[in-house]
């Protein structure tokens, strides 16, 4: 794998893609959408037709979750071989007494710099425990998500500089600084705890030939980087979204059974491919994730399987490049990421003026979804075409675009609570 660097801020991953990169050949056009076939969910490797959910399960499934290992995201380990959990703080009264923040790090392979995932936990003191919850990925640090004092600041690296880490820490002033994006008290008066871990503990968001973040953990026989069919960046953020849900499992106040998980943009990327892979996550939400995430590849529109891989050449496998300007000989596209969650929930939003995200391919893949929902006697997208602006269609698979830009709004947050609320609340 070739190294190449690139400049890389944290802020960067708050902005809309569209003002990141611009180039003559990305197609905004619908018209100029070239005819293309999808591949067939269904249909098994001999050629033979999945009809029933046992087939499913037993054969198609894991033809489809290697094909997404190989060519795409890349094969993950397990389990780092010394992991375990350290509680750093505890505060009853948080949010004016609303809900108990707990602050609890994950140790990889011991208590030194970069082994550890900081979770950050708010758990509404009024409901009934354990309770479902939130669990999202953050590109700021958890004290970016919410202005509480109480939250400790980042130790990880918040940017890079020409492809090298810089040692630039947080400070207060980035206290708070996506807090539109998460409404914490809302959350929380609905019953869920709110949950999250910052992205860059698991591995930074550059290309440093993954000698930074969880990879170095697993290289052996000589190894200084992930093969080719190895994983990338998001599918190391994956693992460690699989490594909170084992925090999860030992933590009385969460219920594990029903943890939905959330991402936007790259993130929302991530979000899927966590739920495709750990069925432990109940429900999977991708905010504006665009190529690699919700959004078919074999559109050709807007961000492109070229362009990402260019741009963003530690995100996916490096298998991932044989299909620069290829797509349609990919084995598999994005409808088939979304049918792997099956039969459980999941939603897919998009924004108006996000086209780098391809707001009408992420719409047909959650639809293309729907005949593998189908053999869990589950509804699918059951409307023909995309609904109009800031209406949701919601069904086991959700569904809305709504006015707006790159980004996650209250909006969406309003659609995402109802949505868990028909699947994770249990019944009263």
């Amino acid at each position: 794998m070739k190294v190449r660097y690139w400049i890389l801020l944290v802020v960067s991953a708050w902005l809309p893609s569209s003002l990141l990169a611009q180039r003559p050949e990305i197609n905004y056009d619908e018209s100029k959408v070239q005819p293309y076939t999808l591949p067939d969910p269904l249909a098994l490797d001999s050629g033979r037709r999945v009809t029933d959910k046992e087939t499913w399960i037993e054969k198609r499934r894991p033809e489809i979750l290697k094909l997404f290992e190989t060519h795409v995201y890349g094969k993950r380990p397990g389990q780092a071989p010394h992991m375990s959990f350290g509680q750093t703080s505890i505060d009853h009264l948080a949010l004016g007494g609303k809900a108990t923040r707990k602050q609890v790090s994950i140790y990889l392979a011991s208590e030194n710099y970069g082994t550890k995932i900081d979770v950050l936990v708010y758990v509404p003191n009024q409901a009934k425990r354990p309770v479902p919850a939130f669990l999202v990925l953050n590109f700021g640090g958890n004290h970016s998500v919410h202005s509480d004092p109480g939250i400790d600041l980042s130790q990880s690296w918040m940017h890079v500089r020409s492809g090298e880490a810089v040692e630039h820490r947080a400070t207060e002033k980035s206290r708070g600084v996506m807090k539109h994006r998460w409404p914490v008290e809302k959350i929380i008066s609905r019953g869920y705890a709110f949950t999250t871990i910052y992205y860059g503990d698991v591995d930074p968001d550059f290309d440093d030939g993954f000698q930074n973040g969880v990879h170095p953990l697993f290289y052996k026989d000589g190894h200084t980087q992930p093969k080719p069919d190895e994983w990338g960046s998001i599918a190391a953020w994956t693992w460690g979204l699989s490594r909170t849900m084992d925090y999860f499992e030992a933590d009385g106040d969460i219920d594990s059974t029903r943890v939905a998980v959330l991402g936007h943009s790259r993130l929302g990327k991530t979000a899927l491919w966590a739920a495709a892979q750990d069925e432990r996550f109940a429900m999977a939400i991708s905010n504006n994730s665009g190529c690699g995430g919700a959004a078919l590849s074999r559109r050709r529109f807007g961000e492109t399987v070229e362009a990402i891989n260019t741009r963003f050449p530690h995100w996916f496998c490096d298998n991932f490049n044989n299909y620069n300007g290829r797509e349609g000989e990919l084995p598999v596209d994005q409808h088939m990421l979304i049918s792997l969650i099956a039969p459980r929930p999941v939603y897919v939003a998009s924004a108006v003026e996000d086209r780098w995200a391809d707001p009408q391919g992420e719409f047909l893949a959650a639809k293309h979804a729907s005949p593998v929902y189908a053999l869990f006697g589950r509804e699918g997208v059951q409307v023909e075409s995309q609904p109009a602006v800031d209406e949701a269609v919601m069904t086991t698979i959700g569904y809305h675009v709504r006015a707006g830009k790159h980004d996650v709004m209250l909006s969406d947050w309003e659609r995402y609570l109802e949505f868990a609320d028909r699947h994770l609340m249990e019944s009263k």
